[in-house]
């Protein structure tokens, strides 16, 4: 028997409403299929989704165990009716929100999942690559969904600074690429666009590889990585470096998306001569991008 009281409809004992409550860590998995992609580990990706709305002042509380519920609507409804991709999925589930919590205006869903990929080394071996991905949707009451997409791309940086100075104290000529320190850098992008959107996420990750001074792998024999350190010595990089070949790749491979389409580029290199890290990052409307 369900009980017939309802303790978070009653009167709230302070005057102001909440800009999000919900639960957080839910871990599930979600079914993905997409056409495109022949890999069938990324068939079901175990996520943990964050779900929450605002509550006004006149309430108490809100129903959590409707988020939980939420949350398997979707998922089962996963199973016969499959998603693209997680953004599909947030902004499903921000919908399923608003109508499970009709005291809300807005709802807000991330799900975070480790995604992989198959890749090739510089002399052809095939390699798989994980990659940290995080997807939201931000559902407002009468006015459609925006959606998020994150991608986390961990690659290699080589210092141009370091490799000139020692080319001087050197003398070398310019025939062969000179040593120089190099470090794993992080290059995050974030975009925040309209729920119709297409962001595929293949593209964006082989995207962000290529503004480094090299991608990293997990399988590297010897002549792979011989190879891969002669490439990153002929593409050296600084920080600021990686975050504006960043941002101009968002500008000339997203034509499509529109002007008010929000981005945000961040580049950490783990310094490897030093005890501390260092980064670049920058925030814009890739309409200002494209007028720069």
């Amino acid at each position: 028997m369900i009980p017939v009281c309802d303790v978070q409809y009653s009167k709230g004992q302070g005057r102001f409403g909440l800009s999000k409550v919900g639960v957080n860590g839910v871990m599930k998995p979600v079914r993905i299929v997409r056409k495109e992609d022949g890999n069938d580990l990324n068939q079901t990706l175990l996520c943990s989704i964050d779900v929450c709305v605002d509550l006004p002042a006149t309430q108490k509380g809100s129903h959590l165990s409707r988020n939980v519920e939420a949350i398997r609507a979707i998922i089962d409804e996963c199973a016969s009716n499959p998603v693209e991709g997680l953004d599909e999925f947030t902004v499903r589930l921000g919908r399923l929100l608003l109508e499970k919590h009709e005291y809300a205006e807005n709802a807000y869903v991330s799900a975070e999942t480790t995604y992989f990929k198959d890749s090739v080394t510089p002399n052809g071996r095939n390699t798989l690559e994980g990659y940290n991905l995080a997807f939201e949707a931000e559902a407002v009451r009468g006015n459609g969904s925006r959606k998020t997409v994150t991608a986390e791309v961990i690659g290699m940086s080589a210092c141009p600074c370091a490799q000139q100075t020692v080319t001087e104290i050197l003398n070398c000529s310019g025939e062969w690429p000179v040593i120089t320190h190099n470090q794993r850098n992080v290059c995050t992008v974030r975009i925040t666009a309209d729920e119709s959107c297409s962001i595929p996420v293949n593209d964006l990750i082989d995207n962000i590889e290529g503004c480094f001074s090299s991608p990293t792998f997990e399988l590297l024999k010897r002549d792979d990585e011989g190879a891969m350190v002669i490439n990153a010595h002929r593409k050296t990089m600084f920080v600021e470096d990686v975050v504006r070949e960043a941002l101009a790749m968002l500008v000339s491979e997203y034509p499509d998306l529109p002007d008010d389409t929000e981005v945000w580029v961040r580049s950490e290199s783990e310094e490897s001569i030093h005890k501390h890290n260092a980064f670049a990052e920058r925030s814009a409307c890739l309409g200002d991008l494209r007028k720069e």
